[in-house]
């Protein structure tokens, strides 16, 4: 499966972004990389994701996390916008600096209705992840 072809590249993710979710645009996410049931994600910081104390906002890294788990399972069945998250659960790991966020996301099981990934967030440079996230998105029927 490592060999095959994503469904969705990142242009075209990036595209579907641009056009059905500008909030994700606005909140400075890009898209770096685009394979076979992965997804990697970045956003740099901004005044409004930095919480008191100088870190990045929680809500920041969910909303990096659930949508780059969202293009994660379109590298898998295509261009679904109706795809939605059904669940997510997130753990905050440390305390991350105001700088760019990485969030890289794997399909770990398709199904005909769900699929089900998980996420790993880092600070832009550092080894040791700040936030790891898991979750579940429902497919509509075709």
């Amino acid at each position: 499966m490592a060999d095959q072809k994503p469904a969705v590249s990142a242009a075209e993710f990036a595209q579907l972004l641009a056009k059905s979710m500008p909030q994700t645009v606005k909140a400075g996410m890009a898209v770096e990389a685009a394979e076979y049931g992965m997804m990697r994600l970045r956003m740099g910081p901004s005044e409004e994701m930095i919480r008191p104390g100088g870190t990045m906002s929680g809500p920041a890294m969910f909303a990096l996390a659930d949508v780059a788990l969202y293009g994660a399972v379109l590298t898998r069945i295509g261009l679904v916008a109706l795809a939605v998250t059904s669940n997510m659960n997130i753990t905050f790991l440390r305390k991350p600096a105001p700088k760019p966020l990485i969030a890289e996301a794997r399909v770990i099981r398709l199904g005909k209705r769900l699929a089900y990934g998980d996420i790993t967030v880092w600070s832009e440079g550092e080894e040791e992840p700040v936030a790891h996230a898991t979750g579940t998105y429902s497919i509509p029927s075709s």
